[in-house]
């Protein structure tokens, strides 16, 4: 079976189960754990941050970071396509007491400029409004297609945001195939943004884990409400092993990634049966449907049957995913396995 519902289904291999298994471990709660401190160093390091947490997933780090640096009752301004706002169950208002603020995006990612300046330039003293502590961006954007926010965008969000008084927030959650795609060191799009966090367990191909950081004062802020939270892993040295492992050679196997999701677009370009949403894939993310069909159901079954899972992420869209999980091979097979699941489908 070919997995491209998510990159979130690699599995450790053999070099990254030896790290687990010879893992050197203590309490981390305590701040005991070595490998977890080496793992948050390195991580602050890569990205140009004083200080890191370590989460186990991004949906917690992303809710540590607005709950450290937006009081209750604070207006949080995200994309109204974002995975904060529409896939984190509502994290940071039912938890964290902030008011999300959907903006739209645009299909490159972007927020809509006009609708962006209205909820910073709301009257602040007027008493009805929240006023907004944190702005959220999401690079790479998942449900725009993968694509990297580029760097004069986000370093316009940076200053757009110190005009205002606010902090940025970005949810890199694949900033390590944006750091490939617009090739760069990942901490020159992480260093803009006040806070970030990354998934270990999605490109990267660890088993579990996020890192969120920022400055001492936010991560310590954080470490408190991974607590609160239930975040607080023991001897999580044996996750952070394999995270430590995720971080090597990461240009080399993610760049593969996203050669494997241009060659499988291509083979669908080709069919007239299906439709390709935003062109060539720029990262590992391929949006397409079967063209001229109601549901997407039958399609996905057919696909199913012939040995390649995909996911409907939103209504008529179907996503791939590309990792370490999927070689070039496989690429082809699904490639061919789709047209000819959408070639049959009647119209």
């Amino acid at each position: 079976m070919i997995e491209l519902r998510s990159d979130t289904f690699t599995v450790p291999d053999a070099t990254m189960r030896h790290a687990i298994a010879e893992a050197a471990v203590g309490d981390d709660v305590y701040g005991e754990d070595p490998t977890v401190r080496a793992l948050e160093r390195r991580a602050a390091a890569l990205t140009g941050h004083q200080a890191a947490v370590f989460t186990p997933s991004g949906t917690m780090a992303n809710l540590c970071s607005v709950m450290a640096q937006a009081d209750r009752g604070r207006a949080v301004i995200v994309g109204d396509r974002s995975d904060l706002y529409l896939f984190e169950a509502g994290g940071p208002s039912v938890l964290g007491g902030t008011v999300l603020r959907p903006v739209p995006n645009l299909p490159d990612g972007t927020l809509d400029p006009r609708r962006l300046t209205e909820e910073l330039t709301v009257d602040r003293q007027d008493p009805q409004f929240a006023l907004p502590a944190l702005l959220c961006v999401e690079n790479t954007h998942n449900m725009a297609g993968g694509v990297p926010l580029d760097l004069g965008y986000l370093k316009h969000l940076r200053d757009l945001s110190g005009e205002h008084g606010i902090r940025l927030h970005l949810d890199g959650a694949r900033v390590f195939n944006a750091a490939v795609a617009l090739g760069v060191p990942v901490g020159e799009i992480t260093s803009l943004a006040d806070s970030a966090q990354f998934c270990l367990s999605k490109g990267l191909g660890a088993p579990v884990g996020s890192l969120l950081v920022g400055s001492a004062e936010v991560i310590e802020r954080a470490q408190r409400i991974r607590k609160m939270l239930g975040g607080g892993m023991r001897q999580a040295g044996l996750l952070a092993a394999a995270g430590l492992i995720a971080l090597d050679d990461v240009e080399q196997r993610l760049r593969r990634d996203h050669e494997h999701a241009a060659i499988f677009a291509e083979l669908l370009m080709a069919s007239d049966a299906l439709e390709l949403r935003g062109g060539a894939p720029r990262t590992n993310i391929v949006f397409f449907r079967a063209a001229g069909v109601e549901s997407q159901t039958s399609f996905l079954r057919h696909c199913a049957d012939g040995g390649v899972r995909l996911l409907e992420l939103e209504a008529g869209w179907v996503r791939a995913v590309f990792h370490g999980g999927v070689s070039g091979a496989d690429a082809r097979r699904a490639a061919h396995v789709i047209r000819t699941a959408a070639e049959r489908l009647p119209r």
